[in-house]
């Protein structure tokens, strides 16, 4: 009596994963359940990359706290408010909690474009 070979081995060329069954007695079992166990790792693999990508972005947008990352200063003694992006500092600290922001907006406008001009980050 002949015994028939029913492995199945599946290579995924892209990402090189490989995947073996043997333990079904038809071929086309075993192709059916090769196939499921690559598309869960290949998914987990696919979830885990995404789920590191999204925690990279979270680490980069939270800051130390210290000095240098501020962007603003508020001094109620002194009535002065400084923003240390563009190194401009105003003796109107009562305006700017009321919310007029335009000379601070309008800086920053004037120093986006002129860095946009020489080709250059804003710094």
């Amino acid at each position: 009596m002949q015994k028939n070979a029913t492995a199945v081995r599946i290579i995924h060329k892209p990402s090189g994963m490989v995947v073996a069954c043997e333990s079904e007695r038809s071929q086309t079992q075993n192709k059916m359940r090769a196939m499921s166990v690559l598309r869960a790792r290949l998914y987990e693999q696919e979830r885990r990359r995404q789920e590191e990508e999204v925690a990279e972005a979270r680490r980069s947008q939270v800051g130390t706290g210290e000095r240098s990352e501020k962007i603003r200063t508020y001094n109620f003694p002194q009535n002065r408010v400084t923003d240390h992006r563009i190194g401009l500092t105003l003796y109107r600290l009562p305006d700017v909690l009321d919310g007029d922001l335009d000379p601070f907006i309008d800086e920053l406008i004037t120093r986006d474009q002129a860095e946009r001009l020489q080709g250059g980050p804003l710094d």
